[in-house]
């Protein structure tokens, strides 16, 4: 087999090849970056729930119209942001922290969700609701999680500054200025906007994969926000293509196959980057010095 039979035959000759490789592009644009937030603000784990979060909401969707591209995005955001919200209310006015209340809800949307998809008792519906199906993307949901990607963007561009304070020195962010709620809620909004483009190609259960995994191995590669950006979506983009192509020569399901590529980078990056195990650390640069 030669490399051109191996890495651009597929996606030169089947259709289904070269949407999920744009689906994966659009992700890797707009999720990993807010991956790479998520990160530096110790909330990765809260984008997991999150992205289950979404799941009631979908299947509300689905139930009423079936695979319905507009039902299921309105829904998963509808449910996202009323988890996001309540979860912040509950911290608020009650003596648990954010990522408790959060952990919460999230685990009554998982239990809702896959209770109402299967009151249609279709397994294979089920599967792709949890799972995606990154290589059954039409038109549709291509124009869809590209504007997604488009919009975080310009809202990240917008955000950046209060963003990267909040994420190094909230508290000084919230003395200085006043944007600090706006940063914190907009941000959120853009996660929950990204985890319903992500759910249409990888699913629920894996959603949050494309938006942590690459950007926790470029944080293992510099200390710079601008290279972590950059590079965590360049990676996301390259373990997409290379998932795609594991999927298409192994006959596995496309969507893990991506997360598992994605994870064998993070733990290559973990080994040998100067941020990793056995590399010498990364240097720390000094601002004040005697």
């Amino acid at each position: 087999m030669t490399i051109y039979d191996a890495i651009i035959a597929p996606f030169a000759d089947f259709g289904f090849m070269r949407r999920g490789l744009a689906g994966t592009l659009a992700l890797a644009l707009g999720a990993t970056p807010m991956g790479a937030f998520l990160l530096l603000r110790r909330m990765s784990l809260m984008g997991e729930a999150m992205s289950h979060a979404i799941l009631p909401g979908a299947a509300l969707g689905y139930l009423v119209s079936g695979l319905s591209l507009g039902a299921m995005t309105a829904g998963g955001l509808a449910a996202g942001l009323a988890v996001v919200f309540a979860a912040g209310l509950v911290a608020r006015t009650s003596n648990l922290k954010e990522d408790a209340s959060l952990a919460a809800f999230y685990l009554l949307s998982l239990a809702a969700g896959v209770m109402i998809v299967s009151l249609s008792g279709r397994n294979l519906d089920l599967l792709r609701v949890l799972f995606g199906s990154v290589l059954a993307l039409d038109d549709a949901s291509l124009l869809l999680i590209a504007a997604i990607a488009t919009l975080s963007l310009f809202g990240l561009a917008l955000l950046l500054r209060p963003l990267a304070l909040e994420c190094f020195d909230p508290a000084f962010l919230r003395a200085v200025s006043r944007t600090s709620p706006l940063a914190h809620y907009g941000f959120l909004l853009l996660v929950v906007l990204n985890l319903v483009s992500g759910f249409h190609a990888l699913g629920t259960l894996m959603a949050v994969g494309i938006m942590i995994l690459p950007a926790a191995s470029a944080r293992l590669w510099t200390r710079s926000l601008a290279a972590m950006l950059a590079l965590g979506s360049g990676l996301a983009f390259l373990g997409g293509a290379a998932g795609l192509l594991l999927s298409f020569h192994a006959d596995v399901p496309a969507g893990p196959a991506i997360i598992l590529v994605c994870g064998f980078i993070y733990f290559v990056s973990l080994a040998a980057a100067p941020g990793g195990l056995l590399a010498p650390r990364l240097p720390v640069h000094r601002h004040l010095s005697s």
